[in-house]
C-alpha cells in the first residue's frame, strides 16, 4: 500500500529534541520508506515552548535576545520575536519556563522576566502581541509580569511587594496606576495550551503545580493562594476572571494577563494550526504523524494532539511519543495509534538519545502502513 502525502506536525520532546528536529528525524525515514511520497513538516507548538519558532517559521521576522530575571532570581538569556507584520511574538518559556531555572521552585518562581521580555517588545515598538504562556514554572498569577510592568501590589499594612506562590495570600491590594502607559494602547493576544480555570480541583495548583514540584500541602496552599488573588482581580476590575478556561495557565498567568494587560485568550494549538494552514493541507493527506514527550490525558485538552484530532477528520493520526500514559481504550476510541521510542528501553535511555530512537520508533510505525519499511 503506498503512502502519497503525509503532514509531520510533532510536539517538541521537552527537554531533548525540538518540533522542528523531531518533524526532520521522521521526515527522512519516511522518505526512505516511500522515497515519492509529498511530505509536509510542519513543526507545531500549542503555545508553550517552541511556539516563537513555529510562528517564525510560517510568517517570517527578526529575533532579539535580552537579559531578564529567570524564575529563581538569576539573569538569564532570553528572545522575543518581532514578526514581518510588526506584531510581537513572545513565549513565556524563554524567561520564566520550567527549563529556565535550576531545580524545582514551586512556591517562589517567578514571571518577572516575562514581563521584562514584553517590555523589551514595547521599547522596540511592538505594540500588538501575542504572547505563548505555556510550559511555565510558575504560579505566580501572573503578578510577577505585572510587577516588572510597573503595577504594584501591597499587603494588609500597605507595604508594596512582588507576590509570588509562597505570598499570593497577602496580596491586599493592587495600585494599576505605575502601569507602563503604552500597555493601554496596545493589543495581547494570548495563545495557550489549557482550559483549567484559575483555581479549584481542576485549576492551576491541583493540575500543573505538583510537576513544577510541588508537594501536597504546597498544591493545596497554592491553590487557596490563588482563590484569594481571583478575589482581589474581582474587587479591582469588576470582572471574575478566575472561572475563564485558560485562567489557569501557566499558574494563573493566563488570569493576569486578562486582568493587567486586558488580554483576550485562544487556543494556542488553534492558533498556530490555522496560522501553518494546517486544514488546506489536509485535503489530499494519507496520514498525520504527530509526536511528543509524554502522552497523556493532558494531550486531550487543548495540547498538540487534541487540535490535531479535531481538524483530521478521517485522515489517520499517528502519534510517535517518548512514552505513553494513556489507557489503549481511550486510543482505540480516538482512534489514534502509537508508538514509543521507550519500547523495550527504559525511558532514561530513550531520553539519553532522542534523536536515535524516535528514528527507531518511526521505522517501527512505518511498518504499520501497508507492511512496507
Amino acid at each position: 500500500m503506498t503512502l502519497n502525502k503525509v503532514i509531520i506536525a510533532p510536539d517538541s520532546f521537552k527537554g531533548t529534541l525540538g518540533a522542528k528536529q523531531a518533524a526532520d528525524v521522521i521526515a527522512a525515514e519516511v522518505a526512505e520508506a516511500f522515497p515519492d511520497c509529498k511530505i509536509v513538516k510542519m513543526p507545531i507548538a500549542d503555545g508553550g515552548e517552541g511556539s516563537v519558532d513555529t510562528i517564525m517559521t510560517t510568517i517570517g521576522g527578526e529575533s532579539f535576545e535580552t537579559q531578564v530575571l529567570s524564575p529563581d532570581d538569576r539573569m538569564i538569556g532570553a528572545y522575543y520575536a518581532i514578526a514581518s507584520n510588526g506584531t510581537a511574538i513572545i513565549e513565556m518559556a524563554q524567561s520564566s519556563g520550567i527549563t529556565k531555572q535550576k531545580g524545582l521552585h514551586p512556591m517562589t518562581s517567578t514571571t518577572f522576566g516575562f514581563g521584562q521580555l514584553i517590555m523589551a517588545a514595547l521599547d522596540c515598538g511592538a505594540r500588538e502581541f501575542i504572547l505563548c504562556i505555556g510550559g511555565s514554572a510558575t504560579t505566580d498569577g501572573g503578578c510577577g509580569m505585572g510587577a516588572a510592568l510597573g503595577i504594584v501590589y501591597n499587603d494588609a499594612e500597605g507595604n508594596s511587594f512582588i507576590p509570588c506562590g509562597a505570598t499570593l495570600s497577602k496580596v491586599a491590594a493592587i495600585d494599576m496606576s505605575g502601569l507602563d502607559s503604552r500597555v493601554s494602547t496596545s493589543s495581547f493576544t494570548v495563545m495557550c495550551d489549557v482550559d483549567n480555570p484559575l483555581y479549584g480541583t481542576r485549576g492551576a495548583a491541583h493540575i500543573y503545580s505538583p510537576q513544577k514540584g510541588a508537594t501536597p500541602e504546597q498544591v493545596l496552599f497554592l491553590d487557596e493562594g490563588l482563590r484569594l488573588l481571583g478575589g482581589r482581580l474581582k474587587e479591582s476590575f469588576g470582572k471574575d476572571f478566575a472561572k475563564t478556561p485558560g485562567a489557569g495557565a501557566a499558574g494563573g498567568l493566563g488570569a493576569g494577563c486578562m486582568a493587567f494587560l486586558g488580554a483576550n485568550l485562544m487556543s494556542g494549538i488553534e492558533a498556530i494550526l490555522k496560522i501553518c494552514g494546517f486544514e488546506n493541507h489536509l485535503k489530499d493527506a494519507d496520514l498525520i504523524i504527530t509526536g511528543e514527550g509524554k502522552l497523556d490525558s493532558q494531550s486531550f485538552y487543548g495540547k498538540v494532539l487534541s487540535g490535531i484530532l479535531s481538524k483530521a477528520g478521517k485522515v489517520p493520526v499517528w502519534s510517535i511519543c517518548g512514552i505513553c500514559e494513556c489507557d489503549e481504550a481511550l486510543l482505540h476510541g480516538r482512534g489514534i495509534m502509537v508508538f514509543q521510542t521507550s519500547e523495550g528501553i527504559s525511558v532514561e535511555e530513550s531520553m539519553s538519545n532522542t534523536e536515535k530512537y524516535l528514528r527507531i520508533a518511526a521505522r517501527r510505525a512505518l511498518h504499520n502502513w501497508g507492511g512496507r519499511a
